[in-house]
């Protein structure tokens, strides 16, 4: 659950995307250098393991999502990354971790990540985790169509084939006339559509924003819409096990997001972008280890061909 690419859900999609979290001015407490990208290589490794987190991350999602409701999962993947925000960040920062000058622009982009993680969880019930991650890999072509109406850029020809091509790899992959479709496996593309709204937010907030804050603030928002819920969804785990399950999904996450901004701090969009789609193997990897689902041929090719139209999108829109 979301953003190849912060979803948001964890997926780790290339940043415009995975809350999440594009190359901001990073946190003084772990700032660097005022050399951009002085260190690519690491860049790249630090993306690669965030991209593990996030598939960790959703194979938890799903593997919890049949016996704790949505709510409580959320509220509790929040708290867990608001704590450990607190924990990273504090100690360097202090009251400054605090200051907004756009705390509009946060609650928003706290509100959307809250509407990415309950429609990731909700969609890991019913698509497996390789197949949901490889359609969350088209929010880089959705944020592109997006910024047409919203951002006012000008979209070339050859993007709005890609939009196509990836959209049939979709439906390739969900195949919505087979003997085990269901409506809901949609869900992952109206989750796709949040998770553009999402990093296009984010994007409006570069220029004033510092990274730790608007993470901090993220979960902080997360954790209050969750704390308004609880005592209509509140139900006691059965196991000390499931705590510790949905516990893991918060720091998956925060771990993900956190690494992502360290890797953009290292190492430029254009070379981290395709190191992202790693989140599909680890996906497919983790679905097979912890469910024994194996995709078949018609799978691969929707994958494969969201892949090939979602990287050179992105290729298309820098350039």
């Amino acid at each position: 659950m979301r953003p190849l690419v912060q979803r948001p859900g964890a997926c780790a999609c290339p940043k415009i995307g995975t809350d999440p979290d594009p190359p901001l001015t990073p946190p003084r407490p772990f700032a660097l250098s005022n050399v951009p990208h002085p260190r690519p290589a690491l860049g790249i490794a630090l993306a690669v393991t965030a991209t593990l987190c996030f598939a960790l991350l959703d194979a938890v999602s799903q593997f919890v999502g049949g016996v704790v409701s949505v709510l409580m999962a959320i509220w509790l993947r929040f708290l867990v990354q608001t704590g450990m925000t607190l924990a990273l960040l504090w100690p360097g920062q202090g009251k400054a971790l605090l200051h907004t000058r756009a705390p509009g622009w946060q609650l928003l982009r706290g509100a959307l990540m809250v509407s990415s993680g309950t429609l990731a969880y909700l969609s890991l019930r019913f698509v497996p985790v390789g197949d949901f991650t490889a359609i969350l890999m088209l929010v880089p072509l959705a944020i592109t169509v997006l910024a047409a109406p919203l951002l006012r850029e000008r979209v070339p020809a050859l993007t709005w084939w890609l939009v196509a091509g990836g959209f049939v790899g979709a439906l390739i992959v969900i195949r919505p006339k087979g003997s085990d479709f269901q409506g809901a496996m949609l869900l992952p593309l109206g989750l796709v559509l949040i998770n553009a709204l999402y990093q296009i937010v984010t994007s409006k907030m570069v220029k004033t924003e510092d990274p730790g804050t608007t993470h901090f603030y993220t979960g902080l928002t997360g954790l209050a819409l969750g704390t308004l819920a609880l005592p209509w969804s509140w139900a006691p785990l059965a196991s000390w096990q499931l705590w510790a399950l949905v516990s893991l999904m918060g720091v998956f996450g925060s771990l993900g997001h956190y690494l992502m901004i360290q890797a953009y701090h290292r190492a430029p969009a254009s070379r981290i972008t395709p190191y992202l789609y790693a989140q599909i193997g680890f996906a497919t990897l983790a679905s097979w280890i912890a469910f024994g689902y194996t995709p078949d041929v018609w799978t691969v090719v929707g994958v494969a061909l969201i892949a090939v139209c979602g990287a050179l999108g992105v290729r298309v829109r820098h350039g």
